[in-house]
C-alpha cells in the first residue's frame, strides 16, 4: 500500500531528500551540498543544473530506501523561495544562472523605484517592499543584462525553485504554488494571480512565467524512479515550517532560524496591512482559498556562524559555539550586527554592512561568538516589537531550524523576548509541513488538521533573564545598530 511521503527540500546551501510515515517518522534522509557562487559582491548564484541533479540524487536515495516508487504515495516540495531560475521550455536547460535569494545586484533599481514613489503601490498590491531579496527585482535585473533571455523568447521560462524542480520531475509541467508566487512582486496578494502593472514594471513576460495553484492536491506525475509517483505538495521553506509547527489559527507564531531567520503569524483568510515594515504574504491556498501571514525577514542567522567557521575561522564547528557562550558570563560589551547581506525587517536597509563593536583586551574569542548568537534573540526582539506595533504581538514562539538545536540560543530567545519558546524533537518542520501538504494532497489526511499527528512532542523554554538584563541588552544592540543604519 502506498502511504511514505517523500518530501524534497531544497535549502540555500544543501538539497535533501527525506522519507515520512504518516504518523511523522522520518524514515531517512539524504543530503547533498549546493556551491554558493559569489562573482561579486553583494551577488550570490547557484546553477540550476547541480540543483536538479544533485535534488534527483537525494531522491533515487530515498526511493530506492522505501523499496521502490510503488512505496509513496506522493512528493512534497519545499524551496528557498524567491531565488529565480532562468531555463529554455525547448531543452529544459538552464539559460543562466539561478539569482539566489540573498543577492543584492537590483539594489539600485529599487531605489530607483522607491525614489519615484513606487513601494507604496507595490507594498498595497502584493504586500511586499522594493527590496532586492523579491524575485521581480531579480527578473527585472536578469532580463536588462542577459540578453540570452530576451533573445529565447517564447522559449524562456521563469520560475521559482519548486517551479524548476516540478519542471524537470515531469518533463515540462510549468506551475508554482501561491506562497511561492506570493514571494515574487509579481502577484496580487488578494486576487492570487499575475498582475500585468507587475509583470509590466518587472519586465517579466507572462508567458515565461508558470500558473499559479494550491499547496496541496494533484499536481502532475513523475516517471523518472521506475514508476508514476504523484507530485501533491508544494510551498516556500517558511510556509512550509509554519505548516510543519501546526500554526492554524489566527496569531500562533513560529520562526525558523536556518540560513536566514524567519517569523510568520498566522493572519487569518483577509490580507494583512504592515504599517511597520513587515510584510504580507500567502500562508497557504487550499481549494483557491488563501490564509495568510504576516512575515518578518532577517537575512543572516546560521550564514552568520557559517562564515565565522569558513571565512574568518573563529570556530572549527557550528556546534562549539554553544560552549563558547557558556564559557563567559555576558557579551562583554560586545555587539555584532549581522548586516553580512544587508539588514532584513524591519529595517530594509540593502546597503547596511555588519558591524562587530564594543571590542577591548578583555574581549575573547568566546565574546565574539557569544555576540553573534545574541544577534539572533536580538534581531528576533525587533521584529517582536514591529509586529506588536502592527497589533501581531506574540504570546509564545515556536522555533526550528537548524540554529535551536544549541540549547543556550533556545533559552536566550525565551530570555530576550520574555514569552515561553516552544520547539519540537523533530526540528525539521520545514520537511514535515511538506510532508503534511503532500498527505493532504494525495487524500492520506482529510485536511491539515488531521495531518498534525504527524508534529511530535517538544520541549519549552521558560524566560529567566531579569528585566534590568534585559533591558541593558537591547540598549546596547539598539546602539550598535543605529551606527549601521544611520
Amino acid at each position: 500500500m502506498r502511504e511514505l511521503l517523500l518530501v524534497l527540500d531544497e535549502g540555500t546551501t544543501s538539497t535533501r531528500a527525506m522519507l515520512f510515515a504518516p504518523s511523522g517518522e522520518c524514515l531517512g534522509s539524504n543530503a547533498a551540498e549546493l556551491t554558493q557562487h559569489y562573482p561579486g559582491p553583494g551577488l550570490v548564484e547557484h546553477d540550476a543544473a547541480e540543483i536538479w541533479s544533485r535534488t534527483f540524487a537525494c531522491a533515487q536515495a530515498m526511493v530506492a530506501k522505501a523499496g521502490g516508487p510503488g512505496a509513496i504515495a506522493a512528493i512534497g516540495i519545499t524551496n528557498q523561495r524567491e531565488t529565480i531560475v532562468f531555463w529554455d521550455k525547448k531543452t529544459g536547460e538552464p539559460l543562466a544562472p539561478a539569482i539566489v535569494w540573498q543577492d543584492r545586484r537590483s539594489a539600485a533599481l529599487c531605489r530607483q523605484w522607491r525614489e519615484a514613489g513606487e513601494e507604496p503601490g507595490v507594498q498595497a498590491r502584493t504586500g511586499l517592499l522594493l527590496d532586492p531579496y523579491f524575485s521581480g527585482t531579480k527578473i527585472a535585473w536578469a532580463m536588462a543584462n542577459w540578453p540570452q533571455l530576451r533573445e529565447a523568447g517564447d522559449r524562456l521560462a521563469i520560475g521559482t525553485v519548486e517551479s524548476w524542480l516540478v519542471w524537470k520531475l515531469t518533463g515540462g509541467l510549468h506551475i508554482t504554488d501561491a506562497t511561492n508566487a506570493s514571494r515574487t512582486l509579481l502577484m496580487g496578494l488578494g486576487s492570487g494571480g499575475w498582475s500585468d502593472g507587475l509583470l509590466d514594471m518587472f519586465s517579466a513576460p507572462r508567458d515565461a512565467l508558470p500558473e499559479i495553484v494550491d499547496c496541496a492536491g494533484r499536481f502532475g506525475t513523475t516517471k523518472l524512479f521506475g514508476g508514476e509517483i504523484p507530485i501533491c505538495g508544494l510551498a516556500g521553506d517558511q510556509q512550509a515550517a509554519t505548516i510543519g509547527q501546526a500554526c492554524f489559527a489566527k496569531g500562533e507564531t513560529k520562526a525558523t532560524y536556518g540560513t536566514g531567520a524567519f517569523v510568520l503569524t498566522n493572519a487569518g483568510t483577509t490580507p494583512p496591512a504592515s504599517k511597520h515594515r513587515l510584510l504580507a504574504t500567502v500562508l497557504w491556498q487550499l481549494g483557491s482559498r488563501r490564509t495568510y501571514a504576516i512575515e518578518g525577514s532577517v537575512f543572516v542567522a546560521g550564514s552568520l556562524i557559517q562564515w565565522l567557521r569558513d571565512s574568518i575561522g573563529l570556530i572549527e564547528t557550528a556546534s562549539e559555539t554553544e560552549a563558547l557562550a557558556r564559557s563567559v558570563p555576558d557579551n562583554g560589551g560586545v555587539y555584532l550586527v549581522p548586516a553580512l547581506s544587508g539588514l532584513g525587517a524591519p529595517w530594509w536597509e540593502p546597503d547596511a554592512r555588519a558591524s562587530l563593536s564594543g571590542l577591548s583586551f578583555s574581549s575573547t574569542r568566546a565574546h565574539i561568538v557569544r555576540a553573534a548568537l545574541e544577534a539572533m534573540a536580538l534581531q528576533s526582539h525587533d521584529l517582536k516589537t514591529a509586529f506588536a506595533a502592527d497589533g501581531a504581538d506574540w504570546a509564545r514562539l515556536r522555533v526550528d531550524g537548524g540554529m535551536v538545536a544549541n540549547d543556550w540560543m533556545a533559552q536566550d530567545l525565551a530570555d530576550m523576548l520574555g514569552i515561553p519558546v516552544d520547539r519540537p524533537a523533530f526540528a525539521e518542520t520545514t520537511a514535515l509541513g511538506a510532508a503534511m501538504l503532500a498527505g493532504v494532497g494525495c487524500g492520506l489526511f482529510r485536511d491539515l488538521e488531521a495531518a498534525a499527528q504527524m508534529r511530535g512532542p517538544g520541549t519549552t523554554f521558560e524566560p529567566q533573564l531579569d528585566v534590568d538584563a534585559r533591558k541593558a541588552r537591547i540598549e546596547g544592540w539598539n546602539a550598535a545598530v543605529e551606527r549601521v543604519v544611520r
